[in-house]
């Protein structure tokens, strides 16, 4: 028997043992992967299905998960509830939060109602305190993330040679941006709060791949909801929306700039550290893993900052930049 084989059938005599029945009316069909290392399948059952996570391959990410999952459920967030655990395998049973994910079903006429409920999780979200000694979003880990963009874009995608001029012209952007966030106030950032992570669900939404949460700046996650990988609005509408947010967050005592337009500049500064960092990501997924679909989303990514450009003129070196490397 083959070790993936082997690893299978383990897992399945796990799960038979969790729910007391035979084995043999285990049958597991694929949900999702949202990571090589991470596996979900759907468990059908009489009264029920639920969700098993097989992340054997990588057993301390099922850590984070856990605790986060907790945090968040107690936060009075909608997420899987967690049936059964085994961290030392790597192996969990979850609750099963529906089939169809934001990203399936949004559309311009259930836009408004759907993101109206995402944006109360996000707040419940942000009001939950971040317990001692969780991980920042601080300079060196946003530096981290931009740095994929020369790294995996330029050299790796375009067959850039980053030499001293370019290598500064990066530093003092990377600064600027690093500088701009880093003044935002911190609360607990979901870090892809982004429609394929957000379930129809009762109540709504359900949220998935918190895993990887940190404590941060408040603007990321309304950037990751409204400027999506995979899905397009006009920015009069994403402008509307991070209005309504805006004041909503306030309403709910977080703490945000007085005025819409610092926090509307907030979020084009943070927007365009993730847009970086994702592009340099999914170059990263085309020549590292082989997924190359990915970068055929680049030219979105680089839409959004060319808006960031013509609003804020402190971006100018980076509208430069746009203009010398994006996709024509």
């Amino acid at each position: 028997m083959s070790e993936s084989k082997h690893s299978i059938s383990a897992f399945k005599q796990w799960i038979a043992q969790q729910l007391q029945v035979p084995v043999a009316t285990i049958d597991l069909q694929a949900a999702s992967a949202d990571a090589s290392f991470r596996h979900y399948y759907r468990l059908q059952l009489p009264d029920r299905s639920m969700i098993a996570m097989d992340a054997s391959a990588e057993r301390a990410s099922c850590v984070p998960f856990v605790n986060i999952a907790r945090l968040l459920a107690h936060g009075h967030v909608h997420v899987p509830q967690i049936l059964a655990e085994n961290l030392e395998q790597g192996w969990l049973l979850l609750g099963d939060l529906g089939r169809q994910t934001y990203l399936d079903v949004l559309d311009d006429d259930n836009a408004d109602r759907l993101f109206s409920d995402a944006i109360d999780a996000l707040i419940a979200v942000q009001k939950i305190p971040a317990p001692a000694n969780f991980p920042h979003y601080g300079a060196a880990l946003l530096r981290r993330e931009l740095e994929l963009f020369p790294e995996w874009y330029l050299q790796r995608h375009l067959g850039i040679s980053i030499d001293a001029t370019l290598r500064a012209e990066l530093d003092a952007l990377f600064d600027l941006l690093i500088e701009r966030v880093l003044r935002q106030s911190q609360v607990l950032v979901h870090r892809d709060f982004m429609p394929r992570n957000l379930m129809l669900s009762e109540p709504n939404p359900g949220v998935l791949d918190f895993q990887d949460a940190v404590y941060g700046p408040i603007a990321y996650d309304p950037i990751c909801l409204f400027k999506d990988a995979f899905i397009s609005w006009p920015e009069a509408r994403v402008e509307s929306w991070l209005r309504d947010y805006w004041q909503r967050a306030r309403a709910a005592n977080l703490s945000m700039p007085a005025t819409f337009a610092d926090f509307y500049a907030d979020c084009d500064f943070i927007g365009v550290q993730r847009h970086l960092k994702v592009i340099g990501i999914f170059a990263r997924i085309c020549h590292r893993d082989g997924k190359p679909k990915y970068v055929s989303d680049v030219p979105r990514f680089f839409e959004y900052l060319r808006g960031a450009c013509t609003r804020r003129g402190e971006l100018a070196s980076l509208a430069e930049l746009i203009e010398r490397f994006a996709p024509q």
